[in-house]
C-alpha cells in the first residue's frame, strides 16, 4: 500500500534558469536550448511515460497476490436437498451456520499469455521509440535554433553597415553643404545627402528592431522568455571558414531519425501481426489459495476456532471460437503492416528529395556568397577610388553617391549570402542526417 505514495515523477524545474550574462556563442545556445526547449523536455518526460507504461503491461508477468477477507451472517440459512436415509426420498435440509468470516491469501501467476508476450516484446521498441522521439526533437532545436541565431547575426550586421553608411552619409552631407554655402556647388548635392541619409537611418531602424524580434524568436526556441534580451557572440573569419562544407557526401536514408522511426513502427506492426497470428494457442497460469474460515451461530463465539482449507492448480484456457474476431484483426493488422511499407517509401522518397533541394540550395548560396566577397572588396576599392576623386573635384558628388550605395549593397548582400550559406550548411546536414546535437 505503501508504494504508491512513495512513487515520485520526474521533477523538472517550472522556468528554466536564466543564461549566463556574458555574450553567448552558438554551442552555448544550443547546449541551453537541448537542456531547456519546452519540446525536447516533453520529449524527455514521454521516455519516463513510456518506461513506466512498459512497466505496468510487464508487472503480468510477476506473481499477483491478493488478500480478501469476507464476512456475513444468515437470517435464513440455505437448503441442500439430501435423500433420507430410511426412506431414500429427497428431503431439503438446513445446513451451515448463520455467522462466517473467512480470510484469504490468493496468488496467480502467468505460465504464458499472448497478451503478457506481446507486451515483452514491445517493450523495448516502445522504449526506442521514444528515444527516437527525443532526438527528433533534439535535431529540430539545434536546426530551428542555429538559423535563429544566424538571423540574429544577420540583423546586427545590416545595422552595423547602416551604421558605417550614416557616418559616410553625415560627413557627405556636410561637406555638400559647406560646398553650397562656398558657393561651390548647387543645392541639389547636399538635398540628395541628405535624402540617402534619411533613408539609411530609417533602413538601420528596421535592422535594429529586426535584431529584437529575431533575438526573442531564438530565445523562445531556447525555452527562455524574452523579458530580457541576450548577447551573441561570434567570430566573422571563424564563421567563414564554417560555411564550407563536403558536398560529396552520399546520402544514406538510414542515417535519418524520420526512416529510423518509420523502421521502428514497421517492427512494433510486425509484434501486432505476431500477436493476432498466435491468437489461438491457450493460456495457462498457476493459482493457489489459502484461506482462514471462522464460522458459528454465535457471533461472540464464532473467532474461537478457524477452519483452514488451502489449494493450488493450474488454469488453461483455450478459445475455440470467437465469431472470426482473431481472422479479421489479423487480416487488419497484415494491411497494416503492408502500409507501413508504404510509408517507409514514402519516407525514403522525401529524404532524397529534401536532400536533393538542401544540395542545390547550399551550392546556389555559397556561389553566390563566394561573389558578393568577391564585390565588396571591389566596391571597397571603387568607393576609395571615388571619394579620393570627389575630394579633390574630379568627381560629381552623384558619382561618390553611386560608389556609396554599391558599397552598402555590396556589404548588404555579402552578409546576406554569407548567413545564407550557412543556414543552407545546417539544412544540408539534417537532411544527410549528420547534424550533431552533442551539445
Amino acid at each position: 500500500m505503501l508504494v504508491p505514495g512513495l512513487a515520485r515523477a520526474q521533477n523538472l524545474p517550472d522556468s528554466p534558469p536564466p543564461p549566463p550574462a556574458a555574450p553567448l556563442t552558438l554551442p552555448q545556445v544550443l547546449s541551453y536550448a537541448l537542456a531547456y526547449q519546452p519540446l525536447v523536455r516533453q520529449a524527455r518526460l514521454d521516455e519516463g511515460i513510456t518506461d513506466a507504461g512498459n512497466r505496468v503491461a510487464l508487472a503480468a508477468w510477476l506473481p499477483q497476490v491478493g488478500v480478501t477477507g469476507v464476512t456475513q451472517h444468515y437470517f435464513g440459512l440455505p437448503y441442500t436437498i439430501f435423500p433420507d436415509p430410511t426412506t431414500g426420498i429427497p428431503t431439503p435440509r438446513q445446513l451451515g451456520v448463520a455467522n462466517v468470516t473467512t480470510l484469504g491469501l490468493s496468488g496467480t501467476q502467468v505460465i504464458y499469455n499472448n497478451d503478457v508476450r506481446l507486451a515483452s516484446r514491445q517493450a523495448p521498441l516502445n522504449r526506442l521509440a521514444a528515444g527516437q522521439n527525443t532526438v527528433n526533437n533534439k535535431i529540430a532545436t539545434v536546426s530551428d535554433a542555429s538559423k535563429a541565431f544566424y538571423s540574429v547575426l544577420l540583423s546586427q550586421r545590416q545595422a552595423q553597415v547602416y551604421d558605417e553608411d550614416i557616418r559616410r552619409l553625415a560627413r557627405n552631407y556636410q561637406d555638400a553643404r559647406a560646398r553650397y554655402d562656398a558657393g561651390i556647388v548647387d543645392k541639389t548635392d547636399y538635398l540628395q545627402a541628405e535624402i540617402s541619409l534619411n533613408n539609411s537611418k530609417a533602413s538601420r531602424k528596421q535592422a535594429l528592431e529586426g535584431v529584437k524580434a529575431n533575438t526573442a524568436y531564438l530565445q523562445q526556441l531556447m525555452g527562455f522568455p524574452a523579458t530580457q534580451l541576450i548577447a551573441l557572440k561570434y567570430d566573422t573569419l571563424q564563421l567563414e571558414q564554417e560555411a564550407v562544407v563536403d558536398t560529396l557526401a552520399q546520402l544514406d536514408p538510414a542515417n535519418r531519425i524520420e526512416y529510423q522511426q518509420v523502421l521502428t513502427q514497421k517492427s512494433l506492426q510486425g509484434t501486432t501481426v505476431d500477436y493476432y497470428r498466435l491468437g489461438f494457442l491457450p493460456s495457462l497460469s498457476a493459482f493457489g489459495n489459502y484461506n482462514s474460515v471462522y464460522q458459528n451461530n454465535s457471533v461472540s463465539e464464532q473467532y474461537r476456532q478457524r477452519f483452514p482449507n488451502s489449494y493450488a492448480g493450474l488454469q488453461l484456457a483455450l478459445p475455440l471460437f470467437t465469431g472470426f474476431r482473431r481472422t479479421q484483426n489479423l487480416r487488419r493488422a497484415r494491411l497494416q503492416d503492408q502500409r507501413v511499407d508504404q510509408d517507409l517509401l514514402s519516407t525514403r522518397n522525401q529524404v532524397t528529395t529534401e536532400y536533393a533541394t538542401a544540395l542545390a540550395n547550399y551550392k546556389g548560396y555559397f556561389e553566390a556568397y563566394v561573389q558578393s566577397r568577391q564585390n565588396l572588396d571591389l566596391s571597397r576599392q571603387v568607393y576609395k577610388v571615388v571619394d579620393l576623386q570627389y575630394r579633390e573635384g574630379i568627381k560629381a558628388y552623384l558619382d561618390l553617391l553611386v560608389a556609396q550605395t554599391t558599397l552598402r549593397t555590396s556589404q548588404l548582400n555579402y552578409y546576406s549570402a554569407l548567413f545564407q550559406v550557412l543556414t543552407s550548411k545546417v539544412e544540408l546536414l539534417r537532411t544527410l542526417g549528420t547534424l550533431p546535437t552533442n551539445y
